[in-house]
């Protein structure tokens, strides 16, 4: 029978360096998921305020019973469009760098005196490191009528066709 010794303690050179290495890998593959969650969240979030500050805006023009316009920039609403049209009143949040706005807006989208649209298209938010496209389709004359995910390839050119609902939301 054999005995096992007590008196030695600690690991050996190749034990520390394995679980070292092992650490190394848990560790990489966790900041890899934090990091797509991350994105993820982002084009969420774009998403949402985008819908959410055309939705303000078309209340504010009702609400004043006057015609203005927004034009869709990287950073979100611009409310100084390159149109005729006074701006609209809308609290527009800048959206994250992080995150790319494609578009297929002819310009400013103009909003009558009764809060309807008089143009439209078709916006997908994305970001680096997420496979995720969230698109909003902006149609007459009520504004956005249906968001979810695109199926077209990352930096295609932006169709409603390709705007799919998406059950979990």
């Amino acid at each position: 029978m054999r005995r096992f010794e007590t008196g030695s303690s600690g690991m050996t050179l190749p034990e520390l360096l394995v679980a070292v290495l092992v650490l190394g890998l848990m560790a990489t593959v966790g900041l890899g998921g934090v990091g797509r969650s991350l994105a993820r969240t982002r084009v969420e979030a774009a998403a949402r305020q985008l819908a959410v500050d055309l939705e303000q805006a078309r209340s504010n023009a009702e609400a004043a019973g006057t015609p203005c316009a927004l034009e869709l920039t990287p950073q979100g609403w611009s409310q100084d469009p390159a149109s005729p049209l006074p701006p609209c009143r809308v609290d527009a949040a800048s959206l994250q760098q992080q995150v790319q706005v494609n578009h297929n807006l002819a310009g400013p989208l103009r909003i009558a005196s009764n809060g309807l649209l008089l143009d439209g298209g078709t916006v997908v938010v994305a970001a680096a490191g997420s496979d995720l496209q969230r698109c909003l389709v902006v149609s007459l004359p009520l504004g956005v009528v249906r968001s979810g995910r695109t199926q077209a390839p990352p930096g295609a050119k932006p169709r409603s066709s390709d705007c799919v609902v998406d059950p979990s939301l």
